[in-house]
């Protein structure tokens, strides 16, 4: 029987390759020859050259028994991590993020000393701030902000503080620079920031760092809610949750998930 078109063009060397790679993880991280023929179904021959091969290539290495990837292959992840559009994966998990809490969510990078929206998903509520991709928004009063400079370097957060104008937006904006460090201290704890009412006047936000797949805080996510409609005990009990656990998911599918194993994170608790 011929074969349809779909197959004819596929490299069933290249497929039994893959089923190799795949057979190592956690529970087997060395395996003899026999154990990688077994547990891929491919005979001893096949499994042997593709070893050999892989072995070549710098993706496995062999101690004359058994067999191992090396670090090689995560650059087979990192090709398809630095492939994706971070909007795109974020864009999924703030929609939901929207329809549970029906607040606004906000996905911004740090530029200097001002936090700036890379996109955002609106309610039809009104505030008085205009949110919108591109706006800018002095980092130290906003809670995304706060986890974005959290997530710098020392020397880094030192350049930050040199450099910021801390000056006042409301009464309970942060503007001395001892009082910053220390909420920073605290939002490295705790794994997020919540802001009430230092950027504006009956409004609180909740935000959670993005990492990328070296763990860096490359984003940050967040939400807003106005003081009137949403109670101080339910945006940190249930909001801060929500907005934890979304900004996971993105750095889970950015590849983070590979320097969490490591330690690190947190949550609202």
């Amino acid at each position: 029987m011929p074969k349809q078109p779909e197959e004819r063009d596929q490299i069933r060397s290249l497929a039994r390759g893959l089923e190799v790679i795949l057979a190592f993880s956690q529970n087997r991280p060395r395996m003899t020859l026999s154990q990688v023929a077994e547990a891929t179904g491919l005979s001893r021959p096949t499994a042997r050259r593709i070893l050999l091969t892989l072995e070549a290539q710098g993706y496995a290495r062999s101690n004359g028994k058994t067999f191992a990837l090396t670090p090689r292959v995560l650059a087979l992840g990192y090709a398809y991590l630095s492939s994706l559009n971070l909007t795109e994966i974020a864009q999924p998990y703030m929609e939901r993020v929207v329809e549970q809490t029906q607040e606004g969510c906000s996905l911004a990078t740090l530029d200097q000393t001002e936090v700036v929206y890379v996109t955002r998903v609106s309610t039809h509520r009104i505030s008085s701030i205009t949110l919108a991709t591109g706006t800018r928004l002095p980092a130290h009063a906003t809670s995304m902000g706060h986890v974005l400079l959290a997530g710098l370097s020392e020397p880094e957060l030192q350049g930050y503080l040199a450099h910021a104008d801390l000056h006042p937006l409301t009464g309970q904006t942060i503007t001395r620079r001892e009082d910053l460090t220390f909420r920073l201290a605290l939002v490295r704890q705790q794994g997020y920031a919540i802001v009430d009412q230092e950027l504006e006047h009956g409004l609180r936000s909740v935000a959670a760092p993005v990492r990328d797949s070296n763990g860096r805080v490359i984003a940050a996510l967040a939400l807003s809610a106005m003081t009137a409609t949403t109670d101080e005990q339910t945006f940190r009990e249930q909001h801060a949750t929500i907005i934890v656990d979304a900004a996971q998911q993105i750095s889970r599918d950015l590849g983070a998930e590979f320097s969490a194993q490591n330690g690190g994170g947190g949550g609202p608790g």
